[in-house]
């Protein structure tokens, strides 16, 4: 599963659809809170949000889901960026930051990179899982 986060409803829905016609499953919210009440944090394969949202913002959202021990790739898109926000979102393991509007191309790119991340590290916490089973 896919989740969007963006409190725009244009740029959710646009993306949403774009995301969906790849043929991947797509949840959107209008802010990280729904997304964190919604439940299924371990079920996304990769985060799509917002920088700018109310409530808890794109970053504060990524430091809380690694603080809760979620290692999920994440896609930020805003219409405000900053260097030093690309700079602590990119330090904090996010796939990409793209500024609004982005080309479909390079957004398209980056989302097969936190895909292939998401399996890459689904397979290494199966492995750990095993190996610990094991012991």
């Amino acid at each position: 599963m896919i989740s969007i986060i963006d409190d725009d409803p244009i740029v959710r829905e646009a993306v949403g659809d774009l995301v969906q016609s790849l043929g991947y499953e797509v949840t959107t919210f209008i802010s990280a809170e729904d997304f964190l009440d919604y439940g299924r944090v371990a079920e996304t394969s990769c985060l799509i949000t917002d920088l700018q949202l109310p409530g808890l913002d794109g970053l504060e959202l990524q430091a809380k889901l690694l603080a809760d021990g979620y290692s999920l790739p994440i896609i930020f898109i805003t219409a405000f960026p900053q260097e030093t926000s690309r700079r602590r979102a990119m330090n904090a393991g996010a796939v990409a930051f793209l500024s609004k509007p982005f080309e479909e191309h390079i957004f398209l790119d980056r989302l097969v990179m936190a895909l292939k991340a998401s399996t890459a590290i689904r397979r290494n916490h199966w492995s750990s899982c095993r190996g610990s089973l094991t012991s």
